[in-house]
């Protein structure tokens, strides 16, 4: 259960700084603002703020976001083997066939390889930057997420056949997926072609008011989308698995501080931007 415990406690140091994250106006020395803001910030919510020329040295383009869904597409072999001598469980164990632990494997996957791709054929990114500490953190974010699916094992019941399995919160859980994934796709594919023409070559990189779909209504869809895919796997397992709620409280955390950025800056930028639409969830945020 070392695994467990250790997830436990790295889930809550995340979520820990994205509580404090999203108190974006905390008091600090002159000098520490700086740096936090460098931080938590990335793409065009570095532009308005100061940053030292050193501080420059760590950025990397944001075109690198590929290289977080290319590395959760695989699971090496000494990640596998640290798992089993951290849980102390034979190997054979991870070879028993949870359908819940299947599914949000695949899952997982699944959405891993369609932001993949996006990233590499679809989206068009400005010439934005994202901090080096970021960057790192993402690799290790996405790489342990597959070990993350692994920790819920004790959890569930023994395993039967895949059919016997089978229940409810299955099938609605991946219907929830689905959608919100479609709703990812869509969000992106709207910001694409502000920047792109009716043939698809790119135009600009400017950033644009965005609207159509669901920006009517928040100025962030594609973050949503996120953590409702996150809560999605969540009820694949029941909603009972308190490691898998971390990651999901993680995420809400995480997207809600990137579009209360993101929203600000629109409202910065654009006068006619439109006072009734929310950053991060329809009505309410």
């Amino acid at each position: 259960r070392k695994l467990v415990l250790m997830k436990h406690s790295y889930s809550w140091i995340l979520i820990a700084y994205d509580a404090a994250a999203m108190q974006f106006s905390l008091k600090l020395p002159h000098s520490l603002e700086h740096v936090f803001q460098d931080l938590i910030r990335y793409g065009k919510t570095k532009e308005h703020i100061k940053r030292s020329n050193w501080q420059l040295v760590f950025d990397i383009s944001k075109r690198r976001f590929y290289h977080f869904y290319a590395v959760s597409e695989a699971l090496p072999d000494w990640l596998i083997g640290m798992l089993w001598c951290l849980t102390g469980r034979p190997r054979a164990a991870w070879n028993e066939l949870h359908l819940s632990i299947l599914l949000l494997q695949v899952l997982l996957w699944v959405h891993s390889l369609r932001r993949l791709l996006e990233c590499l054929f679809v989206s068009v990114f400005s010439n934005g930057v994202i901090h080096v500490v970021q960057y790192a953190f993402g690799l290790g974010y996405y790489v342990l997420l597959g070990l993350t699916v692994l920790c819920i094992n004790p959890s569930l019941p023994q395993p039967g056949s895949l059919v016997n399995q089978l229940t409810w919160h299955h099938v609605i859980g991946t219907l929830l997926f689905i959608w919100a994934s479609l709703l990812q796709n869509r969000s992106l594919s709207l910001l694409v072609k502000m920047r792109t023409d009716s043939s698809g070559k790119v135009e600009t990189l400017a950033h644009k008011m965005p609207c159509g779909g669901w920006f009517e209504l928040i100025s962030c869809p594609h973050y949503l989308a996120e953590l409702l895919i996150y809560v999605a796997m969540s009820v694949c397992c029941d909603c009972s698995s308190l490691t898998w709620w971390l990651v999901v409280l993680y995420a809400l955390c995480n997207q809600a501080l990137a579009a209360q950025l993101c929203h600000d800056y629109y409202r910065s930028k654009f006068e006619t931007y439109p006072t009734q639409r929310n950053a991060f969830i329809p009505f309410v945020l």
